[in-house]
């Protein structure tokens, strides 16, 4: 009997031939009008226990046909196995003997040890075609009618392949699942069912627990009468299908047993919390798991902390010309915030913090403290109250802790965390994973640091508790403020003195910062040093705007014919006003107002007017102080007139990206010729700069510096990869447009 097929419609370039369905209920089923729909797959044919169900699905279009078993699963290409988690093995015993050579077989159950159990006490092994498959997604409906197209848009479907999967198989089932619409993720087996046990089924057994004791309670019908919305909308999952969550709790038993185990334990302290009035213990846990909440997606995704949760990449549409004018203040210091965060953590007392910014990387670190045990609250609109533990009161985080792209953060973290009495794990995102840790690792050893890095000095770093660090002096090969603040920080703890000395100045607000909680930093020129064995004092900090930040304004509005720009409340740190000193040896109309000092730092307010620039050799004893604002002091040589030389560079080509080769690239795309140099770059001046595509490599200043770039452009600048402006500079595109640059940001597909 061959299975009963309706009319099929036209298909463009299907991924697989024929897919088999066995199983038609809400997932299966909505798989199948997905695939069907959109042409991924050739033919849709379905199994199932009852042919009410396959003829309603035939009748909906779900499916293009149905029959018994082995005439489904024979000749199809894909078999995808939708039925309870518990019915697998039943399921996978009927399709065995018809399973076609070069089958790719997947599944969509909660669990997956218990399918890759079930591969191997049927089909004798787990094939490099068999790829278990997770979607998370579903409805409270259930069943053929309920089957949709879309509802796995915008979802996560977890795929876990052996480790011999085949490459192919592999491609086209993430490419079918994204075809409808899913983001799919790939992790272990194991993985995937404590993840589940924790974020999915916990939660269930939870709600269907609290509904049976509420409901067994004398009063329960006044309880559930006044029940508040939090209340309903919690215990909402309770209303599941029971026989699946049955299913799905006997089928991931060891996960769901060790998951239930710690929240036992979690529960019993936060008991024991409320029975001693303890609520430093209570805030401490509300506070870190309202941050958590807020940032969930992004941190299941393995990315930092933002308050924008889309993760598509972005790029920026910019339209040639303008000019810039109006009385803005750029967010925080992104240095400052960082130190903010590590120092009142660590120091007695609550510090209060105004002015922090709320970008990836400071947020990452934010919440690292959090993860070893501080209470901080907010951050909102900037104020952050850090309830400090001592220099002796941070805990052990339950797992690695994750900095997304932040090289500050994971290099002081280093510092820091190599005097702790726990082992720790530092890990970051693709980019920062690339990025030389070497020069932080190896000084550190030579004070008593045990320290693993990965292949090549790069992240993850793996430090291990308990060691007695010693002070050392140590002589800086190449000036980096992010080296000499990880040793000093590691000097907090070490026996003796600590000493580094810098080949040339850099940013010194850790010496400033740790003045201002009361540590006495000895400078003498270039050398900084402290003794061990001190205590930090809480107090309050005021996070001046970011120069860095406001460097691109400041060239905007250099550059740009007509500019008149006030920027307010500038941190002006000498270690860290380069890019002003460049801009005025290149001709530059600053005019710096209200000088003063705030939390021991300076701060002004700063005028800029358009001005001719004129290329200049810049002096090398400011490319320390300007590292980071390079890649717009090369828009602004572009748009000078004459040669701009840069020397002494060699720490850009170790940044987010390889600063000065990227920027090469990315002006040459606009029509801008430059030479590259071991250490520098020259670039003359005067050269039109057209339109074009540039690459930014995922480096959020190469991308605002293409945007103010287009203020000088002939046509329209394409800036791909930008979603990680926000890791310095959240509201830019918003700031740039208000000033007067013509940016869009557009969501990539």
């Amino acid at each position: 009997m061959e299975p009963e097929v309706s009319a099929p419609s036209a298909r463009v370039m299907p991924l697989f031939d024929r897919m088999a369905v066995i199983g038609l209920g809400l997932i299966g089923g909505s798989l199948a009008r997905a695939a069907r729909e959109s042409g991924l797959v050739g033919q849709v044919l379905a199994a199932d226990r009852s042919e009410d169900e396959l003829a309603r699905g035939t009748e909906l279009g779900v499916i293009d046909g149905y029959g018994p078993i082995e005439e489904v699963v024979s000749g199809a290409d894909l078999v995808v196995v939708a039925v309870p988690v518990r019915a697998t093995h039943e399921v996978l015993e009927q399709i065995r003997p018809f399973l076609a050579p070069g089958v790719v077989l997947t599944d969509v159950g909660s669990t997956k040890g218990s399918f890759v159990a079930a591969l191997h006490e049927v089909l004798g092994g787990w094939s490099p075609r068999v790829i278990p498959g997770h979607p998370i997604a579903g409805s409270e409906k259930n069943g053929v009618s309920a089957a949709r197209a879309d509802l796995f848009a915008d979802h996560k479907v977890i795929l876990t392949p052996p480790e011999d999967v085949d490459a192919d198989a592999l491609a086209r089932l993430t490419s079918l699942w994204q075809g409808c619409g899913a983001t799919v993720l790939t992790m272990s087996v194991a993985r995937h069912d404590e993840v589940l046990a924790a974020t999915s089924h916990l939660p269930h057994l939870i709600a269907f627990s609290l509904v049976d004791t509420l409901a067994g309670e004398d009063q329960n019908m006044e309880i559930f009468r006044y029940a508040a919305g939090g209340f309903r909308d919690f215990t909402r999952i309770a209303a599941s299908d029971p026989v699946m969550w049955h299913d799905i709790f006997l089928s991931n038993r060891e996960a769901v047993l060790r998951v239930i185990d710690h929240f036992n334990d979690d529960l019993a302290q936060l008991r024991d919390a409320i029975d001693t009035q303890d609520g430093d213990s209570l805030l401490r846990v509300f506070s870190r798991a309202r941050a958590a909440r807020n940032h969930f997606s992004k941190m299941l995704s393995g990315q930092a902390y933002v308050t924008d949760m889309s993760q598509k990449p972005v790029r920026f549409r910019l339209q040639p010309g303008g000019s810039v004018t109006g009385d803005i203040r750029v967010p925080g210091d992104k240095s400052i915030s960082h130190r903010s965060i590590m120092l009142g953590a660590l120091a007695d007392g609550i510090t209060e913090v105004e002015g922090f910014l709320e970008g990836e990387d400071s947020l990452a670190t934010l919440q690292a403290f959090r993860d070893m045990g501080v209470t901080i609250e907010g951050p909102e609109n900037g104020h952050v109250r850090i309830h400090g533990v001592g220099m002796t009161g941070l805990q052990a985080p339950r797992g690695p802790l994750y900095l997304g792209n932040s090289g500050t953060a994971m290099r002081l973290f280093t510092g820091l965390l190599a005097a702790q009495p726990f082992d720790s794990e530092l890990t970051g995102d693709a980019s920062l994973s690339r990025r030389p840790m070497g020069r932080v690792a190896d000084p550190l050893r030579a004070m008593g640091a045990v320290i693993d890095t990965g292949e090549g000095g790069t992240p993850p770093l793996r430090i291990r508790g308990g060691q007695k660090l010693s002070g050392i002096h140590y002589d800086m090969p190449v000036a980096s403020a992010q080296v000499k603040s990880c040793l000093l920080l590691a000097g907090l703890y070490a026996d003796g003195m600590t000493s580094v000395h810098e080949p040339a100045p850099t940013r010194d607000h850790t010496e400033r910062m740790l003045e201002g909680f009361g540590y006495h930093v000895h400078r003498n020129a270039a050398t900084a040093s402290v003794n061990g064995g001190g205590r930090l004092t809480a107090g309050a900090i005021d996070v001046p705007a970011d120069i860095s930040s406001a460097a691109f304004f400041l060239v905007a509005a250099s550059i740009a014919e007509g500019s008149d720009l006030t920027l307010r409340h500038v941190g002006m740190n000498p270690t860290r006003t380069g890019v002003i000193n460049i801009l005025k040896l290149m001709g530059a109309d600053i005019e710096v107002s209200s000088q003063r000092e705030i939390g021991g730092e300076p701060v002004a307010d700063l005028r800029v007017r358009s001005a001719p620039l004129r290329g200049i050799d810049i002096p090398e004893d400011q490319v320390p102080l300007a590292i980071d604002e390079f890649p717009v002091l090369f828009v602004a040589a572009t748009c000078a007139e004459g040669r701009t030389v840069l020397h002494g560079a060699e720490e850009l080509r170790v940044k987010e990206s390889d600063r000065i080769q990227v920027m090469a690239d990315g002006l040459r795309a606009v029509g801008v010729e430059t030479t590259v140099t071991p250490d520098g770059i020259v670039i003359d001046g005067g050269q039109t700069i057209g339109g074009g595509v540039v690459d930014s490599h995922g480096d959020h200043r190469i991308a605002m510096a293409f945007a103010v770039a287009s203020l000088r452009a002939t046509g329209e600048i394409q800036v791909n990869d930008c979603a990680n402006v926000a890791t310095s500079f959240p509201g830019f595109v918003e700031l740039a447009r208000q000033t007067g640059i013509r940016i869009d940001a557009q969501e990539e597909q």
